[in-house]
């Protein structure tokens, strides 16, 4: 939660669980929890969302990754999020998708390059108070793959 305000207390933590398991019943998508495949170890979410917050370039749909930090630079944030591609622009039928982060998040801006994702400016996210260092954020986009015929 380092380019989050600040971490998230265990009943906050439950209630975004709650609501991810409840968006995903609704849409039948969206955050899904993340696991180590080998062991069944929850390591964090990863997923499709519609952000509630009025962005600049809204209505979309964003990818998003959280993963517990011994689970950082082992390639499983882009593994996952790949997966979360193909069922966004597959069964779901999106046009877009985009996915955006604190500027300085060097990490998840690696991870959106590693998915072909393309920079598209930044913006002043608005759930962030002015003076917050976080407030600035990168925006990245990634249409959907045209079939060459």
């Amino acid at each position: 939660m380092a380019f989050f305000p600040a971490p998230l207390s265990r009943a906050e933590s439950d209630l975004l669980a709650d609501r991810c398991a409840t968006l995903i019943r609704e849409r039948g998508w969206g955050f899904w929890a993340a696991e180590l495949k080998a062991s069944h170890q929850f390591i964090g979410f990863v997923g499709l969302h519609v952000p509630t917050a009025e962005l600049p370039f809204s209505p979309c749909v964003e990818i998003g990754w959280r993963l517990s930090v011994e689970h950082w630079g082992k390639g499983l944030a882009t593994e996952a999020a790949q997966g979360a591609l193909r069922i966004g622009f597959g069964a779901i039928g999106l046009e877009e998708i985009v996915s955006f982060t604190a500027v300085g998040n060097t990490r998840s801006r690696a991870v959106m390059e590693k998915l072909n994702m393309c920079p598209s400016g930044t913006f002043e996210h608005p759930l962030l108070p002015i003076e917050s260092p976080l407030r600035l954020h990168c925006l990245y986009r990634l249409k959907r793959p045209r079939l060459e015929t």
